[in-house]
């Protein structure tokens, strides 16, 4: 009897929501937008307090969310962008899985399913049920990254079995009973357990703080009021995002780009094709050429091809518009037929899944260019750049697993403005780099160089932004390993823009530097005390003509050391004085013409100093 009461009284409450949809006042939706804004954003806050890992405290990888009762996205604390699809359908396949009728106040539901949530192992998905009174009324959710889910640390995977502790959706805690059973299965897979288990509560304390703080919402409002907006809202995302694909003219747009490798056939480019349908006020984004999946690590699940989807459409037409719901997403359709890198079928590795699908995002972009070139931005360098590093550090005696990044890097230019430098890329969004001395303090590290990459930009009327380099010495012995992409298929320009630098990686054995590897995946390479990682991130690609770039911004970027002397002569006709970078105006004109008209010009022999 109990159970039919709670069913009844939610689906008296959805139709309450539905009801109210058309006759919320303004002024409380408005209240209830920022309101569930504000839930979300204070759940990011407790879990960052209360975390043990330098990858959720710092790094910032995680996401925290509110949902409907239907497992649609209400509010998500910006963190990661692609885990927007993973989040609503883990929540979706939970109320699936245990009946909304069996769900009591106190549970809490958990899974790291890589084919549900679409990325890796590592992240760990903890879902609440949210009940006022005994009527369901949300979900509180939180995806975040454990540092080490067991599994195999060197070398690229090659199934999902070696890649961790496969969790499927199972209690944690049951009326507010932690389930003592599963939780020391977690403990005793996990090679550093104590930070696994720190984790654990910190995700706890943010769903419940999301709990609290969405209850007193309701209670100040009244539940009816706080649906029903959050139903309005919803609409109107809707009507915005309608809008603005309606501004895009119809059409079908193609373009393609690739990836370097899987890792396992090295130098066997992966292709990425994407098909683009716009037809009024609706979008689909046609996945069906994207390759299929491969051997190595770097495929995602079905989830993470939507989110990719989302977050171009996103991107192209309410990227302001918040909090970011599901409302903004009613007029796209994805086609991700299964099997594909980014809709990976059991049992395909997934270790390094957030590679491919930002490279997707980009050629989304590239294939609108023509039409919308004022809302697209050139290729960005579209990697983490991340060096993973285990080994025993002398000083505690015990085992370190560090992973060193996200680094950062280059963003292509816009049609009216340069691209931003050293800035992560758009699969991770919100999260931060590792300080530098926070990374010194917990790991037998020192950083010996970090600083923007000259030239690195893609040349243009707007230059693209630049990369990073980063040198790290070791101070005992331990074993590196990268996976690094994008390091052939260049961030490209646009409309007559270059293409920027891609993405590098070498290491200093015995004070040599070795950097002719085939592509930047360096597996399992055995560091002692002095020797070195450099980790170099691509730039963004320029934009527009680079001989229409007005001469002050290339005096301003060579004075500042974005660009060489060089580069200023060879991409951008421009001739600067060496020492103060001021331009030989006459000889510039000369230069320009002549590279207009395609005459080669023999460069003059440059000092030292330029």
């Amino acid at each position: 009897m109990a159970r039919a009461a709670t069913r009844a009284a939610t689906r008296a409450a959805t139709r309450a929501a539905k009801r109210t949809r058309h006759q919320v006042d303004p002024v409380v939706t408005e209240i209830v937008r920022n309101g569930v804004i504000a839930v979300t954003e204070e759940m990011k806050t407790n879990l960052m307090r209360t975390a043990y890992n330098i990858i959720i405290y710092e790094a910032l990888d995680f996401t925290t969310g509110l949902f409907t009762t239907a497992g649609e996205t209400i509010s998500i604390g910006i963190g990661l962008p692609m885990f927007i699809r993973g989040m609503a359908e883990t929540v979706k396949a939970k109320i699936r899985h245990f009946g909304l009728a069996a769900m009591r106040p106190g549970d809490i539901y958990v899974t790291n399913d890589s084919y549900l949530t679409g990325s890796h192992l590592n992240h760990v998905t903890l879902t609440l049920p949210i009940f006022h009174r005994g009527v369901l009324v949300g979900f509180s959710c939180c995806m975040a990254h454990w540092l080490d889910i067991g599994g195999t640390l060197g070398g690229i995977t090659t199934d999902i079995f070696s890649e961790g502790l496969q969790i499927p959706i199972l209690k944690l805690h049951d009326r507010g009973a932690p389930n003592e059973t599963l939780i020391e299965v977690i403990k005793q897979n996990m090679r550093l357990p104590s930070r696994a288990m720190g984790d654990l509560r910190a995700q706890v304390t943010a769903v419940k703080t999301g709990e609290r703080r969405f209850l007193e919402l309701v209670e100040r409002y009244g539940r009816d009021a706080v649906l029903g907006a959050i139903a309005a809202i919803m609409d109107h995302s809707e009507v915005m995002a309608r809008a603005r694909t309606q501004s895009i003219p119809d059409g079908v747009y193609e373009a393609e780009s690739f990836m370097d490798d899987d890792g396992i056939d090295v130098g066997k480019k992966v292709p990425i094709r994407v098909r683009v349908i716009v037809k009024g006020e609706e979008m689909v984004v046609d996945l069906s050429e994207v390759s299929r999946q491969v051997r190595g690590s770097f495929n995602s699940g079905v989830t993470t091809g939507h989110a990719c989807s989302q977050v171009a459409y996103k991107c192209l037409t309410s990227p302001t518009d918040y909090p970011i719901n599901d409302g903004s997403f009613r007029s796209l359709k994805a086609i991700v037929p299964p099997g594909r890198v980014v809709s990976a079928v059991r049992p395909a590795p997934m270790r390094w899944w957030m590679t491919y699908p930002m490279t997707i995002v980009d050629t989304v972009f590239k294939a609108l260019a023509p039409v919308i070139p004022d809302r697209v931005i050139a290729g960005h360098h579209a990697d983490l750049v991340i060096a993973a590093c285990h080994g025993i550090n002398t000083r505690t005696a015990e085992f370190f697993l560090a992973n060193f990044g996200p680094l950062g890097g280059g963003w292509g230019a816009k049609r009216n403005e340069d691209g931003v430098s050293g800035t992560v890329c758009i699969n991770d969004g919100d999260t931060h780099n590792s300080p530098s001395e926070q990374s010194e303090v917990k790991f037998p590290l020192v950083v010996e160089r970090y600083a923007l990459i000259a030239d690195s930009g893609g040349a243009g009327r707007h230059r693209g932004g630049l990369g990073l380099e980063r040198v790290v010495r070791a101070r005992v012995p331990m074993t590196f390993n990268s996976h690094v992409e994008r390091a052939h298929c260049k961030p490209w320009g646009l409309a007559g823009g270059g293409d920027a630098s891609g993405n590098e990686v070498a290491i200093r054995i015995g004070g040599q530097w070795k950097t002719d590897f085939p592509n930047a995946k360096v597996l399992v390479a055995h560091l002692q005390p002095g020797d070195a990682f450099r980790m170099r991130s691509g730039g963004g690609g320029g934009y527009g003509a680079p001989l229409d770039r007005p001469i002050e911004a290339v005096e301003a970027d060579a004075a500042q050391g974005y660009i060489s002397v060089a580069a200023a002569r060879d991409a951008y006709g421009v001739v600067l004085d060496a020492q103060n970078f001021a331009a030989d105006r006459p000889a510039t004109e000369r230069l320009r013409a002549a590279m207009r008209d395609g005459v080669k010009v023999r460069r003059p022999r440059q000092s030292a100093s330029a």
